[in-house]
């Protein structure tokens, strides 16, 4: 009896940090979980849909800026989850011009690029030490 009280709780506090804040239902369940993918420790994550929903562009920060997302993302992103120590910039053209939004580091997350009129126009991604609003 004592393991079925230990496992949950270990197993919930090795993943805290891993999965985006969930919206939840009066009854206090998860909402679209099914649909939601966690962004990983030391990655930028791009999300196809608002609300981290759908399979995510994934970019190890360490590994720098791209001036020509993927097809599969580009033009598509919606919602950004920054779990990385740099900063996270999301242009609406390539090569890093055009409008664009920071995301903070250390899990900074938008979760509905709509509010920045940068929904689904998504073209580059430049990650760095400069601060946001610097």
């Amino acid at each position: 009896m004592r393991l079925a009280v230990v496992v949950p709780t270990v197993l919930a506090a090795s993943l805290m940090g891993l999965a985006p804040a969930q919206a939840t239902s009066p009854a206090g369940t998860p909402a679209a979980i099914r649909d939601q993918i966690a962004c990983p420790r030391g990655f930028v994550c791009i999300y196809p849909e608002i609300n981290f929903n759908g399979q995510p562009y994934v970019k190890r920060a360490v590994d720098g800026s791209v001036r020509h997302l993927p097809d599969y993302i580009r033009g598509k992103g919606s919602s950004i989850i920054n779990n990385s120590s740099r900063t996270a910039r999301v242009y609406q053209k390539d090569t890093y011009f055009g409008r664009h939004v920071c995301v903070g580091r250390d899990g900074g997350t938008i979760s509905d690029l709509r509010s920045y009129q940068l929904n689904d126009t998504t073209h580059s991604l430049r990650i760095n030490d400069t601060p946001c609003g610097a």
